[in-house]
């Protein structure tokens, strides 16, 4: 396509990175200007942002009173591992895995913690493991959607309310835009880089009292690190979970994830959250349908996410390339897009298919989206293009 057919309208925002995410609608560093900058984050207004984060946090995303809610070091992995390395042992695992983060839950359950008695469940990329596979007299890991690969469990009706085992869930890209069952969830993890467009380095841990009992109840048989220990004399450290952290957090990352709860609090809470990311998911559903060259990586609607929406090239002069040349195909797209300042950040993930991935998480707005789209068109004509004048 010629120069001069491109699109009349760009995105006013053209973040679309999948992590970390757009930061809300209207956000500038003023919104930062009651950070406690050189405090000690055990002051008094130090603990009380923390505990405010954990309060707010419970509040917008309906989090039941008898959970215990922390703030962990080293983003959503820190969470998750130090949830793994706590609680795992007392019985086996499945541990479910179709995509790159929930593989990663599979090394360190089988190459790190090297527990003996685990089954892995796999699927492949847009693909999802058969959810009545899963045995809850086992310990359950899965993660709820696949940032990767797009692919999200559809909802938590598999999994089991009399459970045995404790059902540990990643849930970095699906905070904040689906609806998690929290009677299903004995973990939950995300990050604040996903879902609101906080800062990186932060993790939020989740327990139910299921989880706390067997905290207190078993003792793992490894060393555990300072930064993973959540009881002490066989008792839970209370003050964990509110807002004694167990190093040093940011508090400005702690004001810029405090002004992103405030926000989803006053648009509405998490029903008008998922609202935003459901009518941005939509928006893409909508072209995809109406245009040939491109499909979802995740062919069932039903566990297709509505956050990191993956895309894959589909046309048959596109299709019919080397796997190499498929990936150069769609680097070039993504890197046209990015000069002409409409998307960025928006290539597959590395150890995905090659494609695209566009979050479309409550702080994206509809209009970009859309305005979006053309620009992705454009850029597939101009890429088919310079490959026929190549060959």
């Amino acid at each position: 396509m010629s120069e001069h057919a491109k699109p009349a309208v760009a995105p006013e925002n053209p973040r679309f990175s999948s992590g970390p995410c757009a930061k809300r609608p209207g956000w500038s560093a003023a919104a930062l200007d009651d950070a406690p900058l050189g405090r000690s984050h055990r002051a008094k207004i130090g603990k009380s942002k923390l505990a405010e984060a954990i309060e707010l946090t419970r509040e917008v995303l309906q989090v039941p009173q008898d959970y215990r809610i922390g703030i962990v070091p080293a983003s959503d992995t820190g969470a998750m591992e130090m949830a793994m390395w706590s609680l795992l042992g007392p019985r086996g695992v499945d541990v479910l895995a179709w995509e790159s983060f929930g593989s990663g839950w599979v090394t360190d359950v089988v190459k790190q913690l090297r527990l003996s008695d685990v089954r892995v469940l796999e699927a492949g990329y847009g693909e999802i493991v058969d959810l009545a596979e899963p045995d809850f007299s086992r310990d359950v890991i899965f993660t709820w959607n696949g940032t990767t690969s797009g692919v999200r469990v559809p909802n938590a009706d598999w999994i089991p309310a009399d459970r045995e085992g404790l059902s540990i869930c990643d849930a970095t890209s699906a905070a904040f835009a689906q609806p998690l069952d929290f009677a299903k969830l004995d973990v939950v993890t995300f990050s604040w880089q996903k879902a609101l467009g906080g800062e990186g380095a932060h993790g939020m841990l989740i327990l139910s009292p299921r989880a706390v009992e067997r905290l207190e109840s078993y003792t793992p048989a490894w060393p555990m690190p300072k930064i993973f220990r959540m009881t002490k004399g066989g008792e839970l450290i209370e003050g964990i979970f509110k807002g004694e952290t167990i190093n040093t957090p940011s508090m400005l990352c702690v004001e810029d994830y405090l002004d992103a709860l405030k926000w989803a609090r006053d648009i509405g809470g998490l029903s008008a959250l998922i609202a935003r990311a459901d009518a941005n998911a939509g928006a893409i559903s909508d072209w995809v349908a109406r245009t040939g060259w491109v499909d979802f990586l995740a062919a069932d609607p039903a566990i297709r996410s509505n956050t990191s929406v993956c895309l894959k090239i589909v046309d048959p002069r596109v299709a019919a390339l080397p796997d190499d040349k498929q990936a150069a195909f769609a680097k070039a797209m993504a890197s046209a897009l990015e000069k002409a300042g409409v998307a960025l950040d928006i290539g597959a993930y590395r150890d995905a298919p090659s494609g695209f991935r566009v979050w479309c998480g409550a702080t994206v707005e509809t209009s970009d989206v859309t305005a979006l789209l053309p620009w992705f068109d454009w850029a597939f004509e101009a890429e088919l293009s310079a490959l026929g004048q190549a060959a």
